[in-house]
């Protein structure tokens, strides 16, 4: 996986703006196949809302117009598309609103099928209140990922200037660079904190009183910080004087030691997460035997931690469902994943040669069932669990099917719930 993170590092996630591509047909990534980086649009912006069950949202794009102006963008995540919070994978209920995040996306691959509005194809060009290049049709995203989690994967941080403790708002100035060297990228950001910021340092969680208690932290006035390196969890909410596009801090992770026991909270969360919902892939190549057996080819999706890639072993017991493009599993009634999936063994395990793209582990797994599931098709996506995984049933709202089949107009809620600003 560090293969694919380098990778996905040399895309310039530029700050406020994206990256147009001149084509002559608007592209759209293919069933079974994973997009490449440059076909992408990058942009930046808030969380504002969350369906976590059917991996959607919308998120307030950052652009040189009046932030509290721009209208919330809805969307939706790739089958593939990966979430990352404090450096580490995540699934979109872990991050909480509000977040500033990194978001790299494409137009949907099926419109028909679209979790969220379908926007015209130069709606990018779109101007408002909020400025051009709020509301994308780009919506569909391979990965989307915080503040902390950014600098991590492509080597920065952030060196903090000077500190102004004030009576109502307090400031931080702070600039982004290579934590190697090299330049700042950007000029120096000046933030908002208050009694509500996290100051994370070794197993210590401080406040700022505790920062001007021990004199680390003038009591008001300013005091520079001398470049002191940190990572930021950058938010947003109103600020006084009308600024339009101030951000606020709700964590500084003071040293390596801190942000690490951060990671390493979240890698734990997402894998007990993942063990409970099984693994995503999707169907390479299906081969048919006599009475139902089948020998399923299946990738499984990348961005996980990999002891859970370790888990799928050879001659190993394993369950495969069926699942929607939401990656929600199909189910009959009240029956949960494990009784209506395929049962079978993994006869193999390979990892392709090379660099995998993005989006993918770059692991196949050979799967033999004796009862194959009509949603078990080459470029369907599926979820996958080794025997020795919880077995446990999903809440109503995780899964679709009632027992006599499922359609796009089941989903619930629909695409409807988002207004095409």
């Amino acid at each position: 996986m560090k293969h694919f993170f380098f990778v996905l590092g040399l895309l310039p996630l530029l700050l406020g703006s994206y990256t147009a591509f001149a084509e002559e047909e608007p592209f759209r990534p293919l069933p079974g196949k994973f997009p490449p980086l440059e076909k992408g649009l990058s942009y930046r912006g808030e969380l504002v809302f969350v369906d976590h069950a059917n991996r959607r949202g919308s998120i307030r794009v950052q652009s040189k117009g009046a932030f509290r102006f721009t209208a919330p963008h809805p969307f939706a995540m790739l089958p593939y598309g990966m979430v990352r919070h404090h450096g580490a994978p995540a699934d979109l209920r872990d991050i909480p609103l509000g977040t500033v995040l990194h978001v790299l996306a494409f137009l949907p691959p099926d419109p028909k099928t679209s979790a969220v509005p379908v926007l015209p194809i130069n709606n990018r060009e779109k101007t408002g209140l909020g400025g051009a290049g709020t509301a994308p049709a780009e919506n569909h995203l391979l990965f989307i990922e915080d503040e902390p989690s950014y600098c991590l994967r492509e080597g920065k941080v952030w060196k903090l200037n000077q500190v102004e403790i004030g009576t109502n708002e307090s400031m931080l100035t702070a600039r982004r660079e290579p934590k190697l060297g090299g330049g700042a990228e950007a000029g120096e950001e000046t933030f908002t904190i208050d009694a509500t910021t996290r100051m994370w340092r070794g197993r210590e969680c401080l406040t700022i009183a505790e920062l001007v208690s021990e004199g680390t932290w003038p009591a008001s006035g300013k005091k520079p910080l001398g470049d002191h390196s940190v990572l930021l969890g950058i938010t947003w909410k109103p600020t006084l004087g009308g600024v339009f596009s101030r951000f606020h801090l709700s964590d500084i992770w003071l040293d390596d030691e801190a942000i690490q026991r951060s990671t390493r909270h979240q890698t734990e969360v997402h894998k007990a997460f993942i063990r409970s919902r099984w693994l995503p892939a999707w169907i390479d190549a299906v081969e048919y035997g006599k009475f139902g057996r089948a020998t399923v080819t299946a990738t499984l999706f990348g961005g996980m931690d990999p002891s859970l890639y370790a888990d799928f072993k050879k001659d190993a017991a394993a369950f495969m469902n069926g699942v929607e493009n939401t990656l929600k599993h199909t189910e009959g009634g009240t029956a949960g994943p494990s009784q209506m999936a395929a049962r079978g063994t993994v006869r193999d395990v390979t990892h392709t040669p090379g660099e995998a793209p993005p989006g993918s582990s770059g692991i196949q797994i050979q799967f033999e069932t004796d009862l194959i599931t009509e949603g078990m098709r080459p470029a369907r996506a599926v979820r996958i669990r080794p025997a020795g995984w919880p077995d446990v049933h999903l809440p109503r709202e995780e899964y679709v099917g009632d027992g006599v089949g499922f359609s796009i107009e089941q989903r619930f809620p629909t695409p409807a719930i988002f207004p095409k600003y």
